[in-house]
């Protein structure tokens, strides 16, 4: 499976795997970024994130932390 930007659910659900014990409150925007990009499944520029997206995979990560 590949990881685009746009698969925010997805991208969270690696996240929380990846990351068990990281309240994704506390992540800031710059290591988000930097942990997404370095998922084994993602798949897609880098260049291509912006606040939006990252807010969304945050807040998807809280949800799924629920």
């Amino acid at each position: 499976m590949s990881l685009k930007w746009i698969d925010v659910l997805d991208i969270a659900i690696e996240l929380d795997e990846t990351h068990p014990d990281v309240d994704p409150l506390t992540i800031n925007f710059v290591d988000l970024r930097n942990w997404v990009i370095a998922l084994p499944d993602f798949d897609d520029d880098p260049e291509h994130s912006g606040e939006k997206v990252l807010e969304a995979i945050q807040q998807a990560w809280i949800e799924e932390k629920d």
